[in-house]
């Protein structure tokens, strides 16, 4: 059996959520089923039925002609909602369902914040108080504190219309706070996804008079009005991968940076994907070259210097020699008193 990672809260609910699954089927599962299938050792199983028992899931011992006993939930343990009934959720579901609620952090200060709690409450209504107890103290081990998060109180209405604009494919006409000219300025989008990066809500719009992909920021935008028109979505857009081609948000002409990083740095360089197309060379001194071709110039500059002395960037010459005038700029504000 491959050797398994210390135990996490992540992979406490894979079990959790793997367990059930295997359980809910119609032959059940014997203890060496979920040994081989979660790859875990016999104590972690006995600690997963524990678990389980707690959350008020029943286990049954159903026959087996194998001679090992076999486990199972019942099949009409379901869990469903008032008014809802036909459609109901199931145990995984709504173990998935409580992990990504630490996401509500992004929404802080906004009523979208309060309509998640809301949801939660009404949805705690259809289970057993040691279920609920159960889901709620999985929800709160693991939190979420987002870096620098923007102020969404004031946009929860935009963020309401943006989204059922995207949901009907609507075109609609906003006013947008520009910051590389100070300006408010009126145009058509049509906006295709919401996402999030580092601690903002943006927006993925074609504007309808350059026929572009832009991004937006949610709390830039002043007024939002849906005109009575609909869009066709672009022809094989892919917003993963047009996502993945900029370092942060800056998208545009594709750049290769090559920036040595020290030892003392190497680890934390090596653990993470820092661009889609990237490439790690090991120096003999312990030190790192780490090879990225993405986009956002400035992005990958401020970067690089927010390392200090424990990076440098080799390439590309230009931004070398920015990085050097920034340097010495920076230097004689703090020589100068």
């Amino acid at each position: 059996m491959p050797k398994r990672e210390k135990d996490t809260w992540a992979n406490q609910l894979v079990d959790i959520v793997g367990a059930v699954k295997l359980l809910s089927r119609h032959n059940g599962a014997t203890n060496e089923d979920l040994i081989s299938e979660l790859v875990i050792g016999s104590r972690t199983v006995f600690r997963l039925k524990k678990t389980l028992e707690n959350m008020g899931i029943p286990l049954e011992e159903v026959e087996s002609n194998s001679g090992c006993k076999r486990w199972k939930i019942p099949a009409e343990w379901t869990m469903t909602f008032p008014k809802t009934n036909s459609i109901g959720l199931t145990t995984p579901e709504l173990l998935a369902l409580y992990a990504l609620r630490v996401s509500k952090g992004l929404y802080r200060g906004s009523s979208i914040n309060l309509d998640l709690d809301v949801a939660f409450e009404k949805i705690g209504t259809a289970l057993s108080p040691a279920t609920r107890s159960m889901l709620e103290r999985y929800s709160s081990v693991f939190i979420s504190v987002p870096n620098a998060t923007k102020d969404y109180s004031n946009s929860a209405e935009v963020i309401e219309e943006i989204s059922l604009a995207i949901i009907d494919r609507t075109t609609c006409t906003i006013d947008y706070h520009s910051f590389s000219d100070d300006k408010v300025k009126k145009f058509d989008i049509n906006p295709l996804h919401l996402f999030e990066r580092d601690g903002g809500l943006y927006l993925l719009v074609v504007t309808t008079d350059y026929g572009d992909v832009r991004t937006l920021a949610i709390e830039r935008i002043r007024k939002i009005d849906p005109v009575d028109k609909t869009f066709v979505y672009p022809d094989q857009f892919d917003p993963e991968s047009y996502l993945a081609t900029a370092f942060t948000l800056y998208f545009g002409e594709t750049v290769e940076v090559k920036i040595r990083f020290a030892a003392d740095q190497s680890r934390y360089i090596r653990e993470r994907q820092w661009a889609n197309k990237q490439k790690i060379i090991d120096e003999p001194d312990g030190s790192v070259i780490l090879i990225l071709k993405t986009s956002g110039w400035w992005d990958i500059k401020r970067w690089a210097l927010s390392f200090g002395a424990d990076a440098e960037v080799l390439e590309p010459a230009k931004m070398r020699e920015e990085i050097k005038n920034d340097l010495s700029v920076s230097s004689r504000k703090y020589y100068a008193q």
